[in-house]
């Protein structure tokens, strides 16, 4: 998904995760091929838990998905029977500190700030549910055809624009056609819905519309794919694949963002740059109205917790400075907090392999063997964090613990700067920088500091640090400027192409390293289609071996135990692994 800015502050880190119903439903598969309904088993997350009595408490802990040999796709989707909102308190305004998104056009999205907003202002013909499963959106029923090939989705004909205006399939072929437009300059057009048959020759300007892309009425709209793939659909609830008004965008031009038309629960209302941004109810929304009549993000800054205790704001993360604080149940604000499930994501630093000195994997490998994840993770981040040694997180699917990474070995890696072609010269190295988002002038990160530092201690090598603003950090991000650069990921659906195949296959969008392995691509490919779920988690665990031993990374952190302070007011505000805020289940008491 979604890119996630390792100098955000924990507390807004936090707010990447889910805003689920506090009660979800028992769902039924509203998914059909020719044998029949399909409902995939998946990893059901824990709830948020309310009054930790320590920092004891070890992180959550999670049970695999079931395996699956069907020679069907996978299908989890999940259909709501009722509007689970119904009896619930109604009015009232939800209030967050936020910061400003890099855009609000879905088909530009590619980090969890501008996510988090897009996902409420618009949607698709799917999404994810609370349980993370996929869920029908615009589309109330999906089929099938029995080679996989071929989705058919029937649109909701109460389904409407926030204009009142309804969706049609005319809609849904339009927003595809133009995020697969060359000119839209879609960053990650190609990693989400290039399965499409046509996408790809679409966006190599080689064909004029989607071939594998079909309205046969109103109501109607029929994907073709070029192979049968498990995971194609949970890739369509990415903002990549949402439905766009196209007389609002040619109306309005390069000002459709101040009023986007979306089919989403909250209506854009109200957006100052830098000082407010105000979600309003969408009464017409076709899955139920949200509760709350207002969720509003402060975009001025300011000390959460302080912001919190004064009644200013509702929801806060707890950082390090506060915790011990706040974890002692003296503490009338103990009452209060909430501990959060582990975010499904990984915290790494890329670096570009076609640039020296990190065109030589020993040098790279050097880095990764130099830094004592583990002494940082329990010293300077309290625990908030746990060293990652794998691309994969704990308790995703696939994550093995066969897959070996990196351990702190300054011996080993003192042996491999010296055998790579830098090792001879190591005073006259080029000069390295590591780009991070934020403010000119900025606290640099403590940890970061310390893994710097163990650099040049162990190894010699001197690191100098570039700040620049989240939003022209992806830009450049995307424009493979930088040399080196601290970015995080977390993932947008439960699979792990998500994590391996969009990161790192030679040709994707959001391969910033510019890592290139023909072995890799190869297996990709392969796993991308392998009917049988073990098979394919093996594939996958190669790949990632492969990749690691490579060292395009030096891998940092996994999420760890998250606390949040909500205001007792507030219900149906919790958190779940991954990002899918859902605000529309929200409601004072």
């Amino acid at each position: 998904m979604l890119k996630l800015s390792k100098t955000v502050p924990l507390l807004l880190l936090l707010f990447v995760f889910v805003i689920a119903c506090s009660s979800p439903l028992k769902e039924q598969a509203l998914v059909e091929n020719a044998k029949g309904p399909t409902d995939i088993p998946r990893e059901q997350p824990k709830p948020a838990t309310s009054k930790p009595q320590g920092k004891t408490s070890s992180t959550t802990e999670r049970s695999e998905p079931a395996a699956s040999s069907n020679k069907s796709p996978n299908l989890p989707v999940v259909g709501l029977k009722q509007d689970p909102n119904l009896g619930k308190p109604k009015g009232g305004k939800l209030i967050q500190l936020f910061r400003d998104p890099p855009t609000l056009d879905p088909h530009l999205t590619t980090d969890n700030i501008s996510g988090r907003l897009v996902n409420e202002v618009f949607g698709g013909l799917v999404t994810l549910g609370l349980d993370l499963n996929v869920a029908p959106d615009l589309a109330e029923r999906i089929e099938v055809s029995e080679d996989g090939l071929n989705y058919t989705f029937h649109l909701r004909k109460e389904a409407k624009f926030h204009n009142g205006k309804p969706v049609t399939s005319e809609d849904v072929r339009w927003s595809l056609e133009r995020v697969a437009d060359p000119e839209t300059q879609s960053p990650v057009a190609a990693q989400y819905l290039s399965d499409i048959v046509g996408v790809s020759a679409k966006l190599q300007g080689k064909a004029n519309a989607i071939s594998g892309l079909r309205i046969p009425d109103k109501h109607t709209v029929i994907l073709t794919i070029d192979q049968p793939k498990s995971y194609f659909l949970s890739k369509l609830t990415y903002p990549t694949a949402f439905v766009l008004d196209q007389e609002n965008i040619e109306k309005d031009g390069t000002d459709w963002l101040r009023q986007p038309n979306g089919t989403g629960p909250f209506k854009l209302a109200e957006y100052q740059v830098g000082e407010l941004l105000r979600l309003a109810r969408n009464e017409n929304y076709h899955l139920g109205p949200p509760n709350i009549d207002e969720v509003e993000f402060l975009l001025a800054g300011g000390n959460s917790m302080l912001m919190y205790e004064n009644d200013e704001i509702h929801v806060t993360g707890v950082g390090l400075a506060d915790l011990e604080r706040i974890l002692d149940p003296n503490e009338p604000l103990n009452t209060e907090l909430i501990t959060a499930p582990t975010l499904f994501s990984v915290g790494y630093i890329g670096m570009n392999v076609n640039e020296p000195p990190f065109d030589d994997a020993l040098f790279r490998k050097a880095l990764n063997l130099a830094i004592d994840r583990d002494t940082i993770a329990s010293v300077v981040l309290e625990g908030s964090n746990i060293p990652a040694k794998t691309i994969i997180p704990p308790g995703f699917p696939s994550h093995s613990p066969n897959v070996i990474g990196y351990r702190y070995d300054p011996v080993k890696a003192h042996e491999l700067i010296t055998q790579s072609k830098y090792g001879n010269d190591l005073e006259n190295l080029p000069r390295i920088t590591l780009s991070i988002s934020g403010s000119f002038g900025a606290n640099v990160p403590l940890a970061l500091e310390v893994i710097l530092q163990s650099w040049k201690d162990n190894l010699g090598v001197e690191v100098e640090i570039q700040q620049t603003e989240w939003a022209t950090f992806l830009q450049d991000l995307h424009n493979r400027r930088y040399q080196m650069f601290q970015l995080g990921w977390a993932a947008d659906y439960a699979d792990p192409e998500n994590f391996l195949d969009i990161l790192f296959h030679s040709q994707s969008e959001n391969n910033h390293t510019n890592y290139s392995n023909p072995e890799v691509d190869r297996l990709l490919l392969q796993a991308r289609i392998e009917p049988n779920q073990e098979t394919r988690f093996e594939l996958y665990n190669q790949i990632e071996q492969m990749i690691l031993d490579e060292a395009p990374w030096v891998l940092l952190w996994n999420s760890g135990e998250t606390y949040a302070l909500i205001k007792p007011e507030v219900k149906g505000y919790e958190l779940t692994a991954m990002t899918i805020p859902k605000y529309r289940y929200v409601y004072f008491e």
